[in-house]
Formats: structure tokens, C-alpha cells, sequence
């Protein structure tokens, strides 16, 4: 297997634009999840989740899932064309396949949500943290692919 990465500093420094786009990724997911979660314990103790919180929570799911999708697109192109290897030849393709599978379902769940039905809330929630715990492992299960 040639690594073209190996050899080139340009390609090298490339072959790092996904896996940092990615952390950024997840750290906003990880953002968006804790404002979930504090709408769900207000909800829990029985007050009213404010409609500010609950904005927040939307934009700041909304930029996750914008900032992640290009990231998702971008690391099968990398392992392919900067790396020379098959893009879901790991643990880390399959990880980050459930990963996307989870913000994916989190994301219409949300929609519905979002659009005044609330019978996926719970459900919402647990793929919620799924998706980002799924993100990490992707993450971790990436750190051997690094050039």
C-alpha cells in the first residue's frame, strides 16, 4: 500500500484536515447534547424549558450537523486520494458509519420535535448520546490512521 501522504508535507498537512474538522465536529454535538440534557432535567423536575434554551439547543444541533456532514463527506476522500487506502478497510469506517447513522435518525427525531410532535423525545435523547459516543469511538478507532 503507497501512502502519497508519506512523502508530501502538502498532502500530509491534508490528511490532518479531517480528523481536526472532525473533533471540531463532535465538540459542537458534545455543546448541543449538554443543552439537551438540561432542557431534559428541567422538563423531568417539571418546569417549563424556556423557549431561549430551547433555540439554543436547536442552532447549536443544526451547526453540529452542518459541520460534520462536509467531515463526513471528506473522510472516505481523504483515506482514498491522500492516504491510498480503502476508505472503510477499519474499525474507524465503521465506526464513524453507525455515527453518522445515529445523528442521522437524532436529526429527523429532532425534525419531528422541532415541528411540535413530541412522541420521539425520549427516543431523540438516547440517540442523541449514542451518536456522540459512537463519534468517539470513531475517533479513538482514527488515531492509528493518522499519517
Amino acid at each position: 500500500m503507497i501512502d502519497p501522504s508519506a512523502n508530501d508535507p502538502l498532502l500530509r498537512a491534508l490528511a490532518y484536515l479531517h480528523p481536526v474538522w472532525m473533533l471540531v465536529g463532535i465538540a459542537l454535538a458534545v455543546v448541543a447534547l449538554r443543552t439537551g440534557l438540561v432542557m431534559r432535567r428541567a422538563r423531568r423536575g417539571g418546569d417549563p424549558v424556556r423557549r431561549a434554551l430551547r433555540e439554543r439547543h436547536l442552532r447549536r444541533a443544526k451547526l453540529a450537523l452542518i459541520w460534520i456532514a462536509p467531515g463526513v463527506i471528506a473522510g472516505p476522500v481523504s483515506m482514498a486520494w491522500l492516504r491510498g487506502r480503502d476508505p472503510f478497510a477499519s474499525a474507524h469506517g465503521y465506526a464513524a458509519l453507525l455515527a453518522v447513522a445515529l445523528f442521522v435518525a437524532t436529526a429527523a427525531l429532532g425534525r419531528r420535535l422541532e415541528r411540535g410532535d413530541a412522541a420521539p423525545r425520549e427516543v431523540h435523547g438516547v440517540l442523541a448520546t449514542l451518536a456522540v459516543l459512537a463519534s468517539g469511538l470513531a475517533a479513538a478507532t482514527g488515531f492509528v490512521l493518522l499519517p
